[in-house]
């Protein structure tokens, strides 16, 4: 027998033997307390713990043998995995259901649990792919028959009805930059059901010798405003520390969103999705700093003719994060060049760039504050409100590039009432400079979001609530319009 072969064998003896015994000994003779834990629910759950903690030795074992024949110049054997050596009962691995420890977890999260409806943070590139604070335990994962791949489906259905006391500009959103001012639409009431924000996602995770590898797909049906197109939301790879692919900007921070049933959210908050490639680098005791080049756009407010905006670099954002049981803080920046080429040989670079200060805090299980504060010049394409709106730059009257400046903030708070109701105050402003006068009188200069709802959650699969939502829209020239809106929503999720 060789050494691989001895050292398993001697392991699974020494682990499983000692609690493989002690579940067949009769009840009479272990007394109350050992009645009471050997029925054949706890047999088979000592079982499994016996189980794992072998494998565990396992590899322990199969680590140093792999470093004595190296040590002495030889080549150690392809290393079979835990799973093909253990037979392992057809019950989950965890009374949780989720992945099994020490597989393809990368651990637990370090933040407080909490629940959201929209759910940001379960798609957020993490730190060797850790847990989501809104997916703590991983559930629903299944193995892939023959390799140490687990995946899932997951998402959700979601239907919302909205009530709003004055045309909005979207129907299905509550994007303040949005309102039409008095005198563009008639104040008559609106009314619609729909359900675009249902979502599908697939997940893979497995075990590598350089750390997790995660694959993340997922889209909604926000493709269309007419309709429902499908919409690609993320749909990347990341190995270890390392992230290829599109989905959020490293320079956001989905954790620090609020909770809301409008899938828009405060447009102060910075949100964006971009293709891009960043690299986790890890600080230790939960904190990290992440590096990223990001497909870059730049947004200009005033384009003619034959005008058209150029982009020479990539975006780069770096973002420092602490992570506490508490609670995070993230400090990102972003620096980014926005340019445009115009006809008369006209045309410039600018560089531009902004900061954004972001987290939450978790004052006990029933009291969570969410907040984020956002400033720079040329990142308008990073906010909620604005991007795509073309704010990041207008050209003056000599040709010149000017940066625009905007800044603003929100903050969340979630009130827990008991196990099943909850509530969500929101409020953010975003505000747009106009220092030269180069936009006109009819651009955005300041929006205001607030929310209040109440959710019902009577089991973890199906949330149902109703939002109080009002919105105000300034523009340059002074005008502004306000609006209202109620909406009650129905949520069913596939894996909760």
């Amino acid at each position: 027998m060789n050494p691989r072969t001895l050292a398993a064998a001697t392991a699974l003896a020494l682990a499983i033997g000692p609690g493989w015994v002690a579940a067949q000994q009769p009840r009479a003779s272990q007394g109350p307390t050992a009645q009471a834990a050997t029925t054949p629910e706890d047999s088979f759950t000592v079982l499994r713990d016996e189980i794992r903690r072998a494998e565990q030795h396992l590899q322990s074992l199969n680590q140093r043998l792999d470093d004595l024949e190296r040590a002495q110049g030889g080549t150690p054997p392809p290393r079979t995995s835990t799973a093909q050596q253990t037979p392992t009962p057809a019950q989950p691995a965890t009374s949780t259901g989720g992945i099994r420890p020490g597989t393809a977890s990368g651990g637990p999260s370090i933040l407080p649990p909490r629940e959201s409806v929209s759910d940001p943070s379960i798609a957020a590139s993490r730190q060797n792919s850790l847990a989501s604070p809104t997916d703590p335990d991983l559930k629903g994962f299944i193995a892939i028959p023959g390799t140490e791949t687990m995946i899932r489906i997951g998402g959700y259905a979601k239907l919302d009805a909205i009530a709003t006391n004055r045309p909005a500009g979207d129907d299905d959103q509550f994007i303040t930059s949005e309102f039409p001012v008095d005198g563009v639409h008639r104040d008559t009431p609106n009314f619609n059901i729909h359900a675009k924000q249902t979502r599908f996602s697939i997940e893979a995770r497995r075990p590598t010798t350089r750390g997790i590898l995660r694959f993340y797909l997922e889209n909604d049906f926000f493709g269309s405003a007419d309709g429902y197109e499908f919409r690609l939301r993320h749909a990347y790879g990341q190995l270890g520390n390392t992230y290829a692919g599109y989905g959020y900007s490293s320079f956001m921070d989905a954790d620090s969103l609020p909770n809301t049933l409008d899938f828009e959210g405060p447009g102060s908050a910075p949100y964006l999705l971009v293709a891009g490639i960043h690299h986790i680098f890890s600080m230790g005791k939960g904190n990290t700093l992440t590096l990223a080049a990001e497909a870059p756009q730049s947004q200009i407010y005033n384009l003619t003719g034959d005008d058209i905006a150029v982009e020479r670099l990539p975006d780069v954002t770096l973002a420092a994060r602490m992570e506490r049981g508490w609670g995070h803080l993230q400090l990102s920046g972003v620096a980014r060049s926005v340019g445009y080429d115009g006809d008369n040989e006209l045309g410039e670079d600018v560089l531009g760039g902004g900061l954004q200060l972001s987290g939450s805090i978790n004052a006990n299980e029933n009291n969570l504050w969410l907040f984020g504060m956002v400033a720079g010049k040329g990142i308008a394409r990073y906010t909620t409100d604005i991007g795509g709106s073309g704010y990041d730059a207008a050209i003056g009257p000599d040709g010149d590039l000017e940066l625009l400046t905007s800044y603003g903030g929100f903050f969340g708070y979630t009130h827990n009432w008991n196990e099943d109701w909850s509530s969500n105050l929101v409020f953010g402003q975003l505000n747009l400079s106009n220092k030269n006068d180069v936009l006109a009188g009819d651009a955005f200069k300041r929006s205001r979001y607030s929310a209040v709802n109440l959710l019902w959650s009577p089991a973890p699969s199906w949330t149902m609530g109703v939002e109080l939502l009002f919105g105000q829209l300034l523009l340059q020239d002074g005008r502004d319009a306000d609006v209202m809106r109620l909406q009650g929503s129905l949520q069913y999720s596939f894996i909760k």
